[in-house]
């Protein structure tokens, strides 16, 4: 379930990165129109840039990690990423969420099979 978790994380991620393009695209088209609020999207923008990228690199880390610490950390990356990039990057961070959801699942059972072993 964690590797599940983790490539969900990375498709949303990479599908974030398109989505915060546009809103970079259209930021930049209403600031060449010298339209109101321009430089709010543009920030969006660059927002969603950075946090689809964390979330790309979470997903990786999350396949191959042992414990449910990624996850926790996706999950919140997605939420800061559905705040800070704009409508079209929180779509995919919803995706994203959910990986998370999966990737600390499946990092708190791994942990206890981990441990079970161990004894």
């Amino acid at each position: 379930m964690q590797k599940a978790g983790g490539i969900t994380a990375i498709i949303a991620g990479i599908f974030a990165v398109f989505a915060a393009l546009f809103t970079l695209m259209v930021g930049g088209a209403g600031g060449a129109f010298e339209q109101e609020g321009a430089d709010t999207v543009i920030a969006l923008g660059w927002g969603g840039v950075v946090f689809s990228f964390a979330t790309i690199i979470l997903g990786a880390v999350c396949i191959s990690a042992a414990s449910a610490k990624p996850g926790v950390i996706l999950i919140l990356a997605s939420i800061a990423g559905a705040i800070l990039g704009g409508t079209f990057v929180a779509l995919f961070m919803v995706l994203a969420f959910v990986g998370g959801i999966l990737a600390a699942i499946g990092g708190a059972q791994t942990k206890k099979q981990n441990l079970a072993a161990k004894a």
